[in-house]
């Protein structure tokens, strides 16, 4: 995979949506002055007009009626213009700071996978509430245990290149989907980066996990039994490589 980011028109930018009214005109009229044009929305059941607004900010609107962060980054991947060689994927809330875009696709033509570390910053750290702060540290601890890869973050920004995606045949369809990425990343061998970024608080609507204890709850568990289902899988690869090495002997 030595193809290099070559041109904005070859990025595609997913954003999954719901009930951000407040702030999604923002996120889009940012991308687009950085240069992004091929930009989708993907509305996972707003009932605020979210769509409507970032519809005539230019973005492209698709629709996922299953609630899911995974339902959605899933549904924003289909149909994907010829032209796409990199996804950026970035929340619709106005948390991710776009400004450091610039870097983040400069390492395109160093790497496969390129993620915003939120806890590499100051600005970054002060922002994450605790649970998030002992989720990214857990997940990531596993993550180095099982698969000897350590990442810092689970940070909702990332670009990857579309041929790195497909390879990988992501699975989750809910909050898992960050971390099997990841996980995924290493078992495919690609080049990974993680890059400091700034991160705000949201800019308006309520958080669907981090913003309440039953919400962190549950994705902390969605986290923990995602990637238990990757390592079983992982082993279970394992045990087939080496009843194949031995000519399938019990």
């Amino acid at each position: 995979m030595s193809e290099a980011l070559s041109g904005l028109d070859s990025v595609l930018v997913i954003i999954p949506v719901r009930n951000e009214a407040a702030t999604i005109a923002g996120v889009v009229t940012g991308l687009q002055t950085l240069g992004l044009r091929h930009i989708r929305v993907v509305d996972n059941g707003s009932t605020d007009g979210s769509d409507a607004i970032a519809a005539r900010c230019g973005a492209d609107i698709f629709y996922e009626p299953i609630p899911g962060y995974g339902q959605a980054c899933w549904c924003g991947l289909q149909q994907i213009p010829e032209a796409t060689r990199w996804v950026l994927f970035c929340d619709g809330d106005g948390s991710d700071d776009l400004g450091c875009l610039p870097e983040i696709l400069a390492q395109g033509s160093r790497y496969d996978l390129v993620l915003g570390n939120r806890t590499a910053t100051a600005a970054g750290r002060a922002v994450l509430t605790p649970a998030q702060r002992v989720g990214n540290g857990l997940a990531t601890g596993l993550i180095w245990l099982g698969w000897g890869y350590r990442y810092h973050d689970l940070g909702p920004l990332r670009l990857i290149r579309r041929l790195a995606l497909e390879r990988m045949s992501m699975q989750d369809r809910g909050f898992g989907w960050t971390v099997e990425m990841q996980v995924r990343a290493i078992e495919c061998r690609l080049r990974i980066c993680e890059l400091p970024v700034a991160y705000r608080p949201r800019q308006g609507g309520a958080s669907k996990i981090s913003g309440t204890l039953r919400g962190s709850a549950q994705a902390g568990a969605v986290i923990l039994t995602t990637l238990g289902q990757l390592y079983a899988r992982r082993l279970w690869g394992r045990h087939r490589g080496r009843r194949r090495l031995w000519g399938d002997r019990p």
